[in-house]
C-alpha cells in the first residue's frame, strides 16, 4: 500500500512546475469588501455625475453667463459621449485588458472632473464634460465584468446585488449632493470632489482586481466607428427631438443616419473576423429579452422621474435640495432592495424578480398619475414613491445577473457594454418622448398647466414599463450561457 500511494514530495517535477506557473499567473482572490470598493467607488462617481449637475444649473448659468442651449449641453455632452463610447470601451477592454482600460477610464474621468471644476466659460465646461463621459464609458460596463471575474460563482449573484445597490445610491445621491454642495459651497465642488476619490481608488483597483481579456486579440476598427457614430447620432436625435421637433431636418437626419450606421454595424459584425459585438449574443433569448426589459424600464421610469422631480419645484415651490429630499423614498429604496434581490435571485429566479419589479413600477407610476393634483399633500405621494423604489431595486441586480449569466465569459464586457448602451439610449429617449407628451398637454407657465402635462406623460411611462413586464415574463426559467 505504501508503495502505491505517493507522498506529496514524490510528485513529478513537471507537474509541480506547472502548478507553480498557474499560481504565479493567477493571483489570489482579494476580500469581497475590497473588490466591491474597487469596482463600486468608480461606478458610484460615474453614476453620480449623470445627475449631480442638474440642481447646479441655475447657479452655473449665472456665473458663466450661459445660455439655455449651453445648459442643455452641460448635461447632454456627458450623456452623449458616455452612451456613444460604452460599446467601444467594452471592446477595447476585451482586446487590451479590462483592468487596464478600467484604470484608464478612472484616470481620464478624474482629470476631466478637475477640468470641469476650473472651467470659466461654457465651451470649456462642455468640452470637459465630454471627456468625463469618455472616462465614464470605460468605467461603467467594465466594473460589472471585473466584479464577475473577481468573485467566486457562488457569491456572484449577491455581489451583483450589492453592485446594483451602489448604482442606485449614485442615482439617489446625485440630486441631493448637487443641491447640498451648491447651497453650502459653490458649483465647482460638485466636480472637485471626484479628484481625491479618483486618485485614492486607483491603487486599490490595481491591488485588488486582476486583468483579463476576452473575445479575441484583434481590434475591430470599423465596428468601433460604426457603433460609436450610430449610437451618438441616435441619442443626439432623441435628445433634440422634443425641443427642435421630431420632423426637423437635423433630428430626422440624425435618427435616420443612426439607424443606417447601426444597420451597417450589424451587417459588418456578421462578416468580421474578430467582431466587437458578437452576433451570437442576440441568439440567446435571455440576453435579448433582458435588453428589451432594460430599454422599456429606462424609457418609462427615467422619463417619469425627470418630470416628477420637477413637480415639487414647479408646482409646490420647493428648492432643488428640498425636492431631492422628497424623492428619497423612491431613489433610496433600491439601496436596500437591490442587495436583497441579489441574495435571493438564485433561489427564486431572475424572471420572478424582474416581472414583479416591472409590475410594481407600472402600478406605482399609474398610481402617481391618478392622484396628482396641484395641491396634493406630500404624504399621499409617499406610498407610490416607495413602491416605485422597491420595483427599481428588483430590477437593477436581476437584469445585470441575467446579462452576465447569458454571456460566455469571453464576451461579458461586450454584453455589459451592450446592456448599458441600451439603458442610456432608453434614458435619453424616455426624457425626450415623455417631455413631448408633456408639451402636448401642458406647459411650465403655471402649476395647473404643469400638472395637465405631467399626468398624461406619466401614464405613458406606466404603459411602457408594463410592456417591459410582459417582456420579462418571456425570460427562460434558467439562464444558460450562449
Amino acid at each position: 500500500m505504501t508503495e502505491i500511494l505517493n507522498p506529496p514530495e514524490t510528485v513529478s517535477s513537471p507537474a509541480r512546475s506547472a502548478a507553480e506557473t498557474v499560481s504565479r499567473i493567477t493571483p489570489p482572490r482579494r476580500p469581497l469588501a475590497a473588490v466591491l470598493a474597487a469596482v463600486g467607488i468608480p461606478m458610484f462617481m460615474v453614476t453620480l455625475d449623470n445627475l449631480v449637475v442638474t440642481n447646479a444649473l441655475p447657479v452655473i448659468r449665472t456665473e458663466l453667463n450661459a445660455s439655455l442651449s449651453d445648459l442643455q449641453w452641460f448635461v447632454n455632452a456627458y450623456t452623449l459621449s458616455f452612451a456613444a463610447l460604452l460599446l467601444t470601451a467594452s471592446a477595447l477592454g476585451d482586446r487590451l485588458g479590462r483592468r487596464r482600460v478600467f484604470v484608464a477610464g478612472i484616470a481620464l474621468f478624474t482629470v476631466a472632473s478637475a477640468a470641469c471644476a476650473v472651467a470659466n466659460d461654457p465651451g470649456m465646461l462642455v468640452a470637459a464634460r465630454v471627456l468625463q463621459g469618455f472616462g465614464g464609458a470605460a468605467v461603467m460596463p467594465l466594473s460589472l465584468t471585473l466584479l464577475s471575474d473577481a468573485v467566486p460563482e457562488r457569491m456572484r449573484s449577491a455581489a451583483i446585488g450589492i453592485w446594483g445597490g451602489i448604482s442606485g445610491l449614485g442615482v439617489a445621491v446625485g440630486p441631493l449632493l448637487g443641491g447640498a454642495v451648491v447651497d453650502g459651497l459653490n458649483w465647482h465642488w460638485i466636480f472637485w470632489i471626484n479628484v481625491p476619490i479618483g486618485i485614492l481608488v486607483l491603487p486599490l483597483v490595481l491591488w485588488t482586481l486582476r486583468d483579463s481579456r476576452g473575445g479575441g486579440g484583434r481590434l475591430d476598427p470599423l465596428g468601433l466607428v460604426l457603433s460609436s457614430a450610430g449610437v451618438l447620432a441616435i441619442v443626439w436625435g432623441v435628445v433634440h427631438g422634443a425641443d427642435d421637433g421630431w420632423t426637423s431636418p437635423g433630428v430626422l437626419t440624425a435618427l435616420l443616419g443612426g439607424v443606417i450606421l447601426l444597420g451597417g454595424l450589424i451587417a459588418w459584425e456578421h462578416r468580421a473576423a474578430a467582431p466587437m459585438l458578437a452576433p451570437r449574443l442576440f441568439r440567446v433569448r435571455a440576453f435579448s429579452v433582458a435588453n428589451v426589459v432594460a430599454f422599456a424600464f429606462s424609457i418609462g421610469v427615467f422619463g417619469s422621474i425627470f418630470l416628477l422631480a420637477q413637480f415639487f419645484q414647479v408646482v409646490q415651490g420647493y428648492t432643488p435640495l428640498e425636492s431631492g429630499i422628497r424623492t428619497m423614498p423612491w431613489t433610496m429604496a433600491p439601496m436596500v432592495v437591490a442587495p436583497l434581490a441579489g441574495l435571493v435571485i438564485d433561489r427564486v429566479g431572475a424572471r420572478i424578480l424582474l416581472v414583479t419589479g416591472q409590475v410594481l413600477l407600472a402600478v406605482a407610476l399609474g398610481w402617481m398619475a391618478a392622484i396628482t393634483t396641484v395641491d396634493i399633500a406630500y404624504s399621499t405621494f409617499v406610498p407610490p414613491l416607495l413602491l416605485a423604489g422597491v420595483g427599481m431595486g428588483l430590477t437593477f441586480a436581476p437584469l445585470a445577473t441575467v446579462v452576465m449569466a447569458a454571456a460566455p465569459e469571453t464576451y461579458r464586457s461586450v454584453a455589459s457594454g451592450t446592456n448599458n448602451t441600451v439603458r442610456e439610449v432608453g434614458v435619453a429617449m424616455g426624457i425626450a418622448v415623455l417631455a413631448s407628451v408633456f408639451a402636448s398637454y401642458g406647459a411650465y407657465t403655471d402649476p395647473q398647466s404643469y400638472v395637465d402635462g405631467l399626468v398624461p406623460a406619466v401614464w405613458v411611462g406606466a404603459g411602457i414599463v408594463a410592456v417591459g413586464a410582459v417582456a420579462a415574463a418571456l425570460l427562460p426559467g434558467r439562464v444558460r450561457h450562449g
